[in-house]
């Protein structure tokens, strides 16, 4: 027995990641431009705020490499990015 699912569609909007993401990767400048700012007290979290930066720059670089290869519609690609 098989249920018919009615789900409501989401708007594309919301699922959409690359705000979500572009949004992180800018806390995380704005962080290292205050930690930078703050001056001698804060400098042991400038390591944290360079890793943030990296880890989110990283992120949004494979995710559109991705959504590129989805798009040509590689073998390897994850499904279901556009």
């Amino acid at each position: 027995m098989t249920a018919k699912r009615n789900d409501p569609l989401v708007p594309t909007r919301l699922t959409d990641p690359r705000p979500v993401v572009a949004i992180g990767v800018l806390a995380w400048f704005v962080a290292t431009a205050t930690v930078l700012l703050a001056g001698e007290p804060w400098r042991e979290a400038l390591p944290i705020c360079y890793a943030g930066l990296a880890v989110g720059v990283l992120g949004f670089t494979l995710f559109l490499a991705q959504r590129a290869a989805a798009r040509r519609g590689s073998k390897v690609a994850q499904r279901g990015l556009g």
